[in-house]
């Protein structure tokens, strides 16, 4: 599988400190080497009682440093050859010490001497992490010193308690990193993203809808985000967590709904991606009551109306990009599609290849262009493939 990740060479200096979550850093150096990235770690003594240093060797390849004296001037020379620096997780203790500037132990003394991109993800009791002390402490480490926090999440912690302060999840951390390698060339373009599914209700407990999981989508509206844009994603139904750095999220229902929604946005929009799966047909009636079991259901149905379509009737439009989900290797349906909605640019995939359908983290898909152009992305990540889509949009725009 192909891979493209702002991350691949780029050498990452992980602290981890004396947190229950200290066994979360073994999944987040294996998740950064294999973005390609070369993972040095270091550790506080207290890490020490919670997760031993063979298995982040293990994971990241490199035997982690636990003491300011077990390599001389380490703290130095990690700090100068470091392209970013994260720390993760990261206790109230290590985050108070860093905004202060004390340097007693490996990681904050390569704070001190580091003069590039620091990542912290706090981890701590909810009593902790809320406490106007800490929260002083935090404020100046972000504001004052420029540190990037991957805020924590609401929930049961090991200590019992439940509130904000678990660290946040390894892939949310990655995707951190990933972001602060990202250009920001699509600064000051705004970005409308459609992802996911629509329902089109039978009865109070029956609809029709398709196997559309949202991934692309979120992906390509998190991706924009992170390369600099105002983006305000548009999604029907999916179980997953809207992207940080999004500027606006609006969740819908129906094929109508998201219709709606999108001629609402689209005004201001200087791009529009329709990654979403709207259902193309909706019952002609729909019951109050749950219709009873029988041998037989006569439902009728009638179209929905066609979004892209209406978008593209109007005078002023944005730049467009449209998806085609076909079952089969032929482009001529999505080439037909896009000339007849307008559309700049149309993104083809074949969802019965394995690793390119529904459901899965990765795709395949030809970008054909309005005046011709074509070309063929491999199996990759969805991330990257949104990156590689951004990346022709970009090229037609400034073009």
């Amino acid at each position: 599988m192909a891979k493209r990740s702002p991350l691949k060479n780029k050498n990452l200096l992980l602290g981890v400190t004396g947190s229950v979550a200290a066994y979360k850093a073994v999944e987040l150096a294996r998740r950064l080497k294999d973005e390609e990235a070369d993972v040095r770690v270091i550790m506080t003594s207290a890490s020490l009682n919670f997760i031993t240093p063979l298995s982040l060797e293990l994971a990241s390849g490199r035997k982690p440093l636990t003491s300011l004296l077990e390599e001389p001037l380490a703290h130095v020379n990690l700090a100068a050859s470091a392209d970013l620096f994260i720390v993760a997780p990261a206790t109230a203790n290590t985050i108070s010490r860093m905004a202060l500037g004390v340097a007693d132990d490996i990681i904050t003394a390569c704070f001190l001497a580091y003069k590039g991109k620091t990542l912290v993800a706090p981890a701590m009791n909810p009593a902790m992490y809320t406490h106007p002390a800490f929260g002083r402490n935090l404020d100046f480490l972000k504001n004052a010193l420029g540190a990037i926090e991957i805020a924590p999440e609401e929930g049961p912690l090991a200590c019992g308690a439940a509130g904000i302060g678990r660290m946040a999840a390894v892939e949310r951390i990655v995707e951190a990193a990933r972001d602060a390698f990202a250009g920001k060339d699509f600064q000051g373009r705004r970005v409308l993203v459609t992802a996911g599914p629509t329902r089109e209700q039978i009865d109070p407990v029956r609809f029709i809808s398709n196997r559309s999981s949202g991934r692309m989508g979120f992906a390509l509206a998190r991706a924009a985000a992170a390369r600099g844009a105002d983006v305000t994603l548009i999604s029907g139904p999916t179980a997953i967590e809207p992207p940080s750095g999004i500027g606006k999220f609006i969740r819908v229902e129906t094929a109508a709904q998201m219709g709606k929604a999108v001629l609402e946005e689209v005004n201001d929009a200087g791009v529009l991606i329709m990654a979403a799966a709207p259902a193309d047909f909706t019952p002609e009636e729909t019951f109050t009551e749950k219709i009873s079991k029988s041998d037989t259901l006569d439902l009728k149905l009638k179209a929905t109306h066609d979004i892209l379509l209406e978008v593209s009737r109007r005078r002023k439009r944005p730049f467009t990009v449209g998806f085609a989900a076909e079952t089969g290797s032929g482009t001529g349906r999505a080439e037909g599609k896009m000339k007849k909605k307008g559309l700049d640019m149309i993104v083809f995939n074949d969802v019965t290849r394995p690793g390119a359908g529904f459901d899965c983290r990765t795709n395949a898909v030809t970008i054909i262009e309005r005046g011709g152009g074509r070309r063929e992305i491999p199996m990759m990540d969805k991330e990257d493939v949104a990156n590689e889509i951004l990346d022709s949009v970009l090229q037609l725009l400034n073009a």
